[in-house]
């Protein structure tokens, strides 16, 4: 499906666990500390020291990938044809052919107990991509497979699919 085929339903949703966002800093801080310790309080680091080149290198890198990882969106779109959900800026996108849902419905669940935390996970209930929040849409395929879709809009998000399932117009 291409990108210029209209959207029925976007969403995009923010990962705002802050324990993760301070668990994630812990790293870059370490190695920012490391660094003005070497570079402005000229105490090296490690034996031999690393060079300065090289640790400036590594804390730009890891305060990226940091940067990085907190502006990861999961991102849902429902196409005429599909839905594509996927985390924006870290996972390409899984596009699912409406032709393959049998059945959409709004859910509440455990994001920690039902698939073992946030992002793309499999669990007892199917594959699960979920950014926040514990509702979401569930998706019966054709085959007996489940696909979790978080969401902050289920009752919409599940209408919409089931209407362009059903071919009708939204």
């Amino acid at each position: 499906m291409d990108k210029s085929s209209p959207v029925f339903f976007h969403e995009e949703q923010a990962f705002r666990q802050w324990h993760a966002r301070l668990v994630l800093a812990m790293p870059p801080a370490a190695l920012i500390f490391v660094t003005l310790r070497q570079l402005v309080w000229h105490h090296p680091w490690g034996t031999p020291p690393v060079s300065n080149g090289g640790l400036l290198f590594q804390t730009v890198l890891l305060v990226l990938v940091y940067l990085r990882l907190i502006t990861v969106r999961l991102v849902t779109d429902l196409r005429p044809t599909e839905i594509a959900v996927g985390l924006r800026g870290l996972w390409r996108k899984r596009k699912i052919p409406l032709c393959q849902v049998r059945a959409a419905s709004a859910v509440a669940y455990d994001p920690i107990r039902d698939f073992g935390g946030y992002g793309v996970r499999s669990g007892m209930r199917g594959r699960a991509y979920i950014a926040r929040g514990n509702r979401g849409v569930e998706l019966e395929l054709q085959d007996g497979r489940k696909v979790l879709v978080g969401s902050q809009d289920p009752a919409r998000l599940a209408e919409c699919i089931t209407k362009r399932r059903l071919g009708a117009s939204i």
